[in-house]
């Protein structure tokens, strides 16, 4: 009966290790594509910038 006992904790132990792990390997991910996303939004917004500083205005 103490074995089984233990094996149940145990059991429990290792699901909750591996949704700690699961949690932070999508909070990783997040991070990663929102920083990817800033980057790729900062890019854009600088190359339009220069696609109006290119030309002159008519008069």
């Amino acid at each position: 009966m103490f074995t089984l006992e233990l094996q149940k904790i145990r059991q429990a132990e290792l699901i909750r290790r591996a949704d700690n792990e699961r949690l932070i390997r999508e909070a990783r991910r997040a991070e990663r594509a929102a920083r990817s996303s800033a980057r790729k939004e900062r890019e854009r917004t600088v190359s339009a910038d220069r696609e109006r500083e290119r030309f002159a205005h008519a008069a």
